[in-house]
């Protein structure tokens, strides 16, 4: 077997795991292995590739790889599972950063050697688009997730990007027919990095989870886009099969809020919207606090638990005291399953991802459709930071800015615990009458330790 047929080899090695691992990423309880497997194909897929074209020398590769496995660690053991979705945005644009370096280095060497051709000029024209656009608007989604961007843009900003994505089609024109003048993609990235903020920048909170699969998908589509640059078959199967499944999950999010990708990306800000309902009208004299003690004596009788988890569940970082009150819940007899709502938390897979990392069993987590049904027969629902995804204005108000999104039904419970440090509104600005409703009871405070406290009075 000669070098040739051992590189396609470790290409076709790469990609086959590529494929394995993203199918495990579907199912909680492979995801873990998945991700390995994944993370072990694209290792692969670099290491062959820089063999394959020589690029730079062996010990610049392993310097190389000893600064990212670094780099990697370090933010794999310090990120909080709080910050999570900005760490994913912020990959995103990453992704994006280097199809755009990698494919415009490569469009101006061919350049220069005289060996332009039409499909290196259409894919470094699309990846220069598409690229610029996922940088900028994952770095706009890391700063509106970590809730320190406040400014959602301006009036006309619609028109603008409308003018912005024909000037990128006129200059993507422009670089297929005029190759050799390189000006005309470097305008291209600048106008797609200007398009990818102001798309960005208008979206609100409860909008983000789409924003994040979308993101993923576009940073897949310029890594296939550089694949055509570079002749690379490896990096265009790994690009497509990444473009793919986030566009699958972008369409999974839209359904599970029953909003069009469109409405999403061109949305006006509705996290700045309060809807056409007033909050004291909602909450005025009809809310009723309770005690750990008080939920500890409905919990000891209660036959079936469900607990619905949001982000206010990662803000406290409660999960491993989720677990501990299951245990005790579990061992008295009671019956307790997890109700995931596809949407809930600030990325697709949160609540999955914290609860997994708590060992809490998967065959426990239940999606919103299979899960909808059994609240009826459910003694006590628990929700413990989640706001939005049980928000009934979802059914009863058409100006709510989450107007016939799916919801998971607690309210249908025999008794509705609510555990949130206030009454202030989720991502959608909105108040809930959930936690006004006659079977509902508001145990305010923090997460973690309104869990343990809980716990505590069950054992007692």
């Amino acid at each position: 077997m000669n070098r040739s047929n051992i590189i396609e080899l470790g290409y076709l090695v790469a990609a086959v795991l590529c494929m394995v691992g993203l199918k495990g990423l579907g199912k909680p309880r492979t995801a873990r292995r998945g991700n390995l497997l994944g993370a072990s194909g694209m290792l692969l897929a670099v290491l062959v590739a820089l063999l394959d074209q020589a690029i730079v020398s062996y010990w610049v590769l392993l310097a190389g790889l000893a600064v990212g496995a670094t780099i990697g660690s370090v933010l794999a053991v310090r990120v909080q599972m709080t910050s999570m979705p900005e760490l994913v945005a912020l990959f995103n644009g990453f992704g994006g950063a280097a199809s755009v370096l990698v494919a415009t280095a490569s469009f101006i060497e061919v350049t220069d050697l005289g060996m332009i051709d039409d499909q290196v000029s259409v894919a470094a024209s699309a990846t220069a688009l598409i690229g610029a656009v996922t940088l900028t608007g994952s770095i706009i989604a890391f700063f509106k997730l970590k809730e320190s961007m406040k400014w959602s843009g301006f009036g006309g900003i619609r028109t603008i990007n409308a003018l912005l994505a024909i000037s990128g089609i006129v200059l993507s024109v422009l670089v297929v027919t005029d190759p050799t003048n390189t000006i005309w993609l470097w305008a291209l990235v600048a106008v797609g990095a200007l398009l990818g903020m102001l798309l960005v920048v208008p979206i609100g909170g409860a909008d983000m989870p789409v924003v994040i699969a979308l993101l993923n998908s576009l940073s897949g589509l310029a890594a296939s886009a550089t694949g055509f640059v570079l002749d690379n078959t490896l990096l265009i199967i790994a690009g497509s099969l990444v473009g793919a499944s986030g566009l699958v999950l972008t369409q999974i999010m839209c359904v599970a809020m029953n909003r069009s990708a469109l409405a999403v990306i061109f949305s006006a800000a509705p996290s700045a919207s309060t809807g056409a309902t007033d909050p004291d009208d909602v909450y005025a004299g009809k809310v009723t606090s309770t005690s750990a003690e008080e939920v500890a004596m409905i919990l000891d009788t209660a036959g079936r638990v469900v607990i619905v988890p949001g982000y206010g569940l990662a803000v406290a970082q409660a999960q491993h005291a989720v677990r501990e009150m299951t245990k005790v819940l579990e061992a008295n007899g009671t019956e307790v399953v997890f109700a995931i709502h596809p949407v809930a938390g600030r990325m697709p897979g949160h609540m999955n991802v914290l609860l997994a990392e708590a060992e809490i069993d998967y065959e426990q987590l239940i999606e919103m459709d299979e899960v909808n049904p059994t609240f009826a027969q459910t003694d006590v629902a628990i929700v413990l930071g989640a706001n939005d995804v049980v928000n009934p204005l979802a059914k009863t108000d058409p100006d709510s800015p989450i107007a016939g999104m799916p919801i998971l039904d607690v309210d249908k419970a025999q008794t509705v615990v609510v555990i949130k440090r206030s009454l202030s509104p989720g991502f959608a600005g909105i108040p809930n009458p959930l936690f006004a409703a006659d079977n509902a009871i508001m145990l305010f405070g923090d997460g973690k330790k309104a869990i343990t406290d809980i716990t505590k009075a069950l054992g007692e």
